[in-house]
């Protein structure tokens, strides 16, 4: 098992600050997925990263190898609802934790 972040890239630079309201609606409901993901012990951390380039996506799985970490994001919203959206893996070398 390893640890891998799923960067979630937006359909354009602009985006949220210019989502239509389908994009916002299924925006919801991807915070809703990945929260449920979250609660099953899937992803240790996941959130919105606000970048000065664009915002963009991170969430923080551990996972058997990239495959198995991009079949986390199978049914988000975002993927199946909205065009555009696309995500990422990256490996990460380890992760330090509370608790250790």
């Amino acid at each position: 098992m390893g640890w891998f972040l799923l960067r979630l890239r937006p359909p354009r630079a602009s985006f949220p600050a210019d989502a239509t309201a389908a994009e916002g609606a299924a925006m919801d409901r991807h915070a809703a997925f990945w929260q449920a993901r979250a609660d099953a012990g899937d992803a240790a951390a996941v959130g919105p990263v606000l970048d000065p380039a664009g915002v963009w996506g991170l969430a923080i799985v551990q996972a058997a190898d990239a495959d198995a970490a991009l079949a986390l994001t199978r049914g988000d919203p975002v993927l199946t609802e909205v065009a555009g959206f696309s995500y990422e893996v990256l490996a990460m070398g380890g992760l330090i934790r509370p608790g250790g």
